[in-house]
């Protein structure tokens, strides 16, 4: 933690009520004397407009102190003191923002901002670099933010931009001369992290469309012996293995978020079951349109709606084929809420009722998932590997018992993936985190087993073109795990009790 923890999130409604600039800095009394100080500027009520919603702007969207949908202020402070805290003495992280990506021409995909740079400053604009500095004498740090200033005729066309001023006031960064506006990056960067003792970053030159990933591919002259000197690949650390611990193990606000997108992507696909529908296009626009009537803010990712033998195909995406009364259709898809995802498959039949090899297959597939749930607890020891082995032992037992032959390569065909994945900010969270190592409490995990039967004849002719998967999301606890998505049903009577 820091030595005096700063001011954090002033309200602007306070900021509003003063006229010209503020006469005073606060600065906590314990607070390191060398580091910069904090001063507040005055914002007029015409000028609360900001590139993401704030509780001053959108008290419907978030509560007062939360400087994101279910995340405050100080928590986002509390992410940075813990990063700076696994720094070495004078060591610097780097993070850049995503770049805005475009689909064709000017038209541009909806903007999603990285996930590891959200984590740390809760900031949601692109063009955006965060610095974290760690003290020489003590566990301080210093948080540099350059954002795009504010310019009215661009903001015309493309939507608020929460500015330089915001950087400071809003979201908590340090007043330092070497701060503030993206455009004069190049001038400052190199100052900043030029002496620093270690630089990690994950930082890619491979977009060269900012200012900042200019100077990382070495296209701004003025830095080409300076910064990219000092952010080479040879000298410069990884960041992702300190931040994946950090991010692995989720907050109580964390594990709330999951859970609110979690029941509302549940409660979402119960909804589906209870309909009868014809093709794969329509549910899929139903689930999307669903997430968000229930408050989500978005899809976590494109769905997988597969009817029959698309199920077959783990990520088909296609969605444009007809539902046969006869098949199974499988979804894969879930909500997000304040950027926090939920990850859900559940399969049923597209008439409302179960053939009996469908039934004997679905439960196959349902006993193996509640087992492999009631592990996700600390006090069992379990890594994610360790459940998928748990997962085939009892797949191939199944399986073998409803007449299939489980020689050779018959498990890895129809069991091809893993059973399990890290979710939180992202659908595949914290990637390169192990799975061998034992799940503890505060990791938020999915169980997903899933039996795809190819239409060959090595196969029981009832079962061929069959596709299967369960899928919950699931928090570790101490003693018992927590299941994130229980809404969406998945018992055989249940799902056949909602069109009956």
């Amino acid at each position: 933690m820091r030595n005096g923890l700063r001011l954090l999130r002033r309200p602007l409604r306070t900021l509003v009520q003063q006229h010209g600039p503020s006469a005073s800095t606060y600065r906590p009394p314990t607070q390191n004397p060398a580091l910069p100080s904090r001063s507040y500027a005055s914002v007029s009520a015409v000028d609360l407009q900001f590139g993401q919603p704030l509780h001053e702007t959108h008290p419907h969207l978030l509560k007062p102190g939360e400087l994101t949908p279910g995340i405050t202020a100080l928590e986002y402070a509390q992410r940075r003191s813990r990063l700076a805290a696994r720094l070495p003495k004078d060591g610097v992280a780097l993070l850049a923002a995503s770049e805005l990506k475009f689909r064709s021409g000017p038209v541009f995909y909806e903007y999603h901002q990285n996930s590891d740079f959200f984590y740390l400053t809760g900031f949601n604009e692109p063009e955006a670099v965060a610095v974290i500095r760690k003290a020489v004498s003590d566990d301080d740090y210093v948080f540099y933010l350059f954002v795009r200033a504010k310019d009215p005729k661009v903001e015309q066309w493309e939507g608020s931009r929460s500015g330089t001023q915001a950087a400071l006031d809003v979201f908590n960064a340090d007043e330092n001369p070497q701060t503030g506006d993206i455009k004069d990056i190049e001038k400052n960067l190199a100052k900043i992290v030029g002496n620093a003792s270690e630089v990690y970053t994950d930082a890619s030159p491979s977009t060269p469309t900012s200012a900042f990933a200019r100077l990382l591919s070495n296209r701004s002259p003025s830095q080409s012996e300076g910064l990219a000197k000092i952010l080479d690949k040879a000298t410069a650390k990884p960041l992702r293995t300190i931040l994946n611990d950090l991010r692995n193990i989720k907050s109580d606000a964390e594990v709330a978020n999951m859970r609110k997108v979690g029941q509302a992507s549940g409660r979402a696909f119960t909804e589906a079951m209870r309909q009868a529908w014809t093709t794969e296009k329509d549910l899929h626009a139903f689930l999307e349109y669903s997430f968000k009537r229930k408050g989500c803010d978005t899809p976590a990712y494109v769905p997988v709606v597969a009817g029959g033998k698309n199920a077959s195909q783990i990520h088909y995406v296609r969605n444009d084929d007809v539902l046969l009364e006869s098949d199974l259709v499988l979804a894969d898809a879930g909500g997000e809420y304040g950027n926090y995802i939920t990850d859900i498959t559940r399969t049923w039949p597209v008439s409302g009722t179960f053939t009996p090899p469908q039934k004997d297959l679905y439960n196959a597939v349902l006993t193996t998932q509640r087992k492999c749930i009631s592990l996700c607890r600390a006090n069992a020891s379990n890594s994610l590997d360790q459940l998928h082995q748990t997962a085939e032992g009892m797949l191939k037992e199944s399986l073998s018992q409803l007449g299939f032959d489980m020689s050779g390569d018959a498990l890895e065909t129809l069991f091809p993936h893993h059973l399990s994945h890290y979710i939180g900010l992202d659908v595949h969270d914290t990637p390169g985190q192990s799975r061998k190592i034992p799940l503890v409490a505060g990791q938020c995990v999915t169980v997903e087993p899933g039996i795809y039967v190819p239409n060959t004849d090595r196969w029981p002719a009832g079962f061929r073109g069959m596709g299967i998967r369960i899928e919950d999301s699931i928090c570790v606890q101490e003693e018992h795990p927590l299941v994130l998505t229980t809404e969406a049903v998945k018992e055989v009577d249940d799902i056949e009790a909602l069109r009956s």
